[in-house]
C-alpha cells in the first residue's frame, strides 16, 4: 500500500510547480541547441531544492512555539492579565479552533497566490502575532494576537505537506519526516527554554514569548527568495506555471482536460463521485484524529502547569512539557514506515492508547515523584499524530482521494478537539484540582483507541464511498 501510495503521487503530482522549475527535474534532458544550457539549469534546480528544504525546515520548526512556548508561562500569563481558569482554558483552545477556521482557506488561497507565496505569508503572519501579542494589551489582545499567529499556522500547516508531495514526488517519505521532526524540535525547543530565555531577559513573561518571533522571522526570508525567483522567471515555462496553478487544485492534481498519465486521469475521475462522509473509514479517521489533537493540545497546554502545582519548578516543568515533545523527533521516523509494513494499524494504535493511560495514571497517582516517567509516556502517546497522517495515505487509493480524505479528517478532526482544552480549564477551576480533569484525559482514550482500530482497517474510502 505505501508503493501504491508513492506511485500515484509521483503521477499525479503536477510538475509545474511555482518555484521556478524545481519540479521539472524528473523530464528527459533537452536536446539540440538547448543542451548548451543544462548546466545553467541543473546549478538553478540545485539551488531551489536546498532553498526549499531551508524554508519547510525553518517553516516546520515555527508551527508550534507559539502554543507550548505559552504551555511553559501560562501560570504567570494568567497572573499578569488577570485571566480566571476558564478563560485560560479557551486561550488553549484557540489553537483548534483557528486551524479549523482558518486551515479550510488555505486550499484556495494557494490556487489564487501558489502555495510558496500563502505560506511566506503565514510565516508573516506568525512573526507579527508573536510580536505583538504580549503588548497589545489585555486579555482581549492576547487572544487577538495569539489568533492572528494561528493563522498563519493554520495555512502553513495544511500547505506543508501539499508542498513536500508537490516538489518532491520521489522522496515522500524522507521529506515528511524531516518536515515532521523540524516540527517536533521546535514545539520541544520551546517548552524547554522558554522560561531560562524568561529568566534571562529580566523574568518579564512578555519578553519570553515575544523573543519566538525571531525564529519566524527567519523563516520568511527563503519563503521571499522563493516567490522572488518564481515571479522572476519568464518565457513560455513561466506562463505555463500560472496556467497550471490557475487550473490545478492546491493539492497538485491536474485539473480536467490536462494530459496526464492513465493513472493521474483515473484519480481525476473519481474526483467528483467521491463523496467521502458516505466513508466509515473516513469517519473513523477524522474522530482518531480530532481525539488525538484533543490529547495533545491539553499536553501542550496545561501539561507544565498540572506539575507546577505538584511543586515541580517552573523551569523543570518546562523542561518536562519539552521531553514530552521531543519523542515525536525519533517517533516521527520509526512510527510511519512500521505502520506502511503492516496491513492494519490497530496494534499501534493500542500501544499507544495504553502508553497515554499510564501517563495519566501516573500524573494522577504521583505527578512530581516519577515526573519523567510519565513525560515520556505521554510523549509516545502523542506520537499518534504521525500515524494518523500516515493513515490518510494509506486508507485513499488514488491522489484525489488522498487529498479529500486529509481535508475532511483534519477539518473535521480540528473542530472535535477544540471543546477539550476549554473543558479542562472549566474542571479545573471548580473542582479547585487536577483530578477530574486527568481523568476526563484519561477518559477520552478509550474512544480514541476504538476509533483509531476501526480507521486502521485494511481498506480504502473509494470503495466505501461509492456503495
Amino acid at each position: 500500500m505505501a508503493s501504491e501510495e508513492t506511485r500515484t503521487l509521483k503521477s499525479t503530482t503536477n510538475v509545474s510547480g511555482n518555484v521556478g522549475s524545481s519540479a521539472a527535474s524528473d523530464s528527459p534532458a533537452p536536446t539540440g541547441k538547448r543542451t548548451g544550457k543544462q548546466p545553467e539549469k541543473a546549478s538553478t534546480h540545485a539551488w531551489t531544492t536546498r532553498l526549499l528544504v531551508l524554508g519547510i525546515v525553518l517553516a516546520a520548526l515555527n508551527l508550534r512555539p507559539a502554543i507550548t512556548s505559552l504551555g511553559a508561562l501560562l501560570e504567570e500569563v494568567r497572573d499578569g492579565l488577570g485571566m480566571s481558569g476558564s478563560v485560560a482554558g479557551l486561550l488553549t483552545s484557540v489553537p483548534p479552533l483557528c486551524f479549523a477556521a482558518f486551515g479550510v482557506m488555505a486550499p484556495r488561497l494557494a490556487r489564487r497566490f501558489g502555495p510558496a507565496t500563502v505560506v511566506c505569508a503565514g510565516m508573516v503572519l506568525i512573526t507579527a502575532g508573536l510580536l505583538i501579542r504580549p503588548y497589545i494589551g489585555g486579555t482581549t489582545g492576547f487572544l487577538i494576537g495569539s489568533a492572528l499567529a494561528l493563522m498563519g499556522i493554520a495555512v502553513s500547516n495544511v500547505l506543508m505537506p501539499v508542498i513536500v508531495k508537490r516538489w518532491f514526488p520521489d522522496r515522500v517519505g524522507s521529506m515528511t519526516g524531516l518536515y515532521s521532526m523540524a516540527l517536533a524540535l521546535g514545539t520541544a525547543s520551546a517548552a524547554a527554554v522558554t522560561v531560562p530565555v524568561t529568566d534571562a531577559l529580566g523574568g518579564s513573561w512578555r519578553s519570553g514569548l515575544a523573543v519566538w518571533a525571531a525564529l519566524a522571522a527567519a523563516a520568511v526570508l527563503p519563503w521571499i527568495a522563493l516567490v522572488r525567483h518564481r515571479e522572476a522567471s519568464s518565457g513560455p515555462e513561466a506562463a505555463g506555471e500560472q496556467r497550471s496553478r490557475a487550473r490545478d487544485g492546491a493539492d497538485g492534481t491536474p485539473a480536467p482536460g490536462t494530459p496526464t498519465r492513465a493513472r493521474a486521469r483515473e484519480a481525476e475521475q473519481a474526483r467528483p463521485v467521491l463523496r467521502i462522509t458516505r466513508s466509515r473509514t473516513a469517519w473513523a479517521l477524522a474522530v482518531f484524529f480530532g481525539l488525538q489533537a484533543t490529547a495533545a493540545y491539553i499536553t501542550m497546554g496545561w501539561m507544565a502547569q498540572i506539575f507546577r502545582d505538584a511543586g515541580v519548578s517552573a523551569g523543570t516543568a518546562g523542561l518536562l512539557l519539552a521531553v514530552t515533545m521531543v519523542m515525536g523527533v525519533p517517533l516521527a521516523f520509526v512510527i510511519p514506515r512500521v505502520a506502511t509494513r503492516l496491513p492494519r494499524q490497530g496494534p499501534i494504535v493500542i500501544a499507544l492508547g495504553v502508553c497515554g493511560l499510564a501517563g495519566y495514571a501516573g500524573l494522577y497517582l504521583a505527578p512530581a515523584g516519577g515526573a519523567w516517567v510519565w513525560a515520556v509516556l505521554l510523549g509516545i502517546a502523542n506520537c499518534s499524530f504521525p500515524l494518523a497522517l500516515t493513515m490518510v495515505g494509506m486508507r485513499a487509493r488514488t491522489g484525489a482521494g488522498v487529498a479529500q480524505l486529509s481535508a475532511f479528517a483534519q477539518s473535521t478532526g480540528y473542530l472535535i478537539s477544540i471543546p477539550g482544552p476549554l473543558l479542562v480549564g472549566v474542571l479545573y477551576q471548580h473542582s479547585g484540582g487536577w483530578g477530574l480533569p486527568i481523568a476526563l484525559m484519561a477518559g477520552l482514550m478509550i474512544p480514541q483507541m476504538a476509533v483509531g482500530v476501526l480507521a486502521g482497517r485494511d481498506r480504502t474510502v473509494e470503495d466505501e464511498a461509492a456503495r
